[in-house]
Formats: structure tokens, sequence, C-alpha cells
């Protein structure tokens, strides 16, 4: 499965996933963009959600500062 995901890094708040109307997940995360730890959090949180093994979880594009 493929899906298309919008990171919000370094939240305040509680982690989170919401789906939009257009079919795009928001993943709200408390790690910051410095040296992967954002994407190691979005794949760990990923997996989670959906009940699947870290591993079995890739980001296949996107940003990374």
């Amino acid at each position: 499965m493929k899906i298309k995901v919008h990171v919000k890094p370094g939240a305040r708040g509680p982690e989170s996933l919401e789906l939009t109307e257009d079919g795009i997940y928001v993943v709200r995360i408390k790690a910051k963009p410095v040296d992967g730890a954002a994407n190691q959090a979005v794949i760990k949180f990923i997996a989670a959600e959906f009940g699947v093994k870290a591993n079995r979880v890739r980001i296949t594009s996107g940003f990374t500062l």
C-alpha cells in the first residue's frame, strides 16, 4: 500500500495522525528534522498506527533538512 503523508515535525502536543479530505495523512511528531530523527519517528509512528512492523514502512520520497 502506498500513502501520501505530510509530516509536521517538532509538535508540541501529542503525536497524531489525521486523514484529510483529499486523502493525505498529516502526521504530527515531536522529533525534530535533524539527522533523520523525524524520518525515523514517522516510520515508527506510521507502523504502529497501521499495525505493521517498522521495517515494512519506507519513505520513498520527501524533503530532508
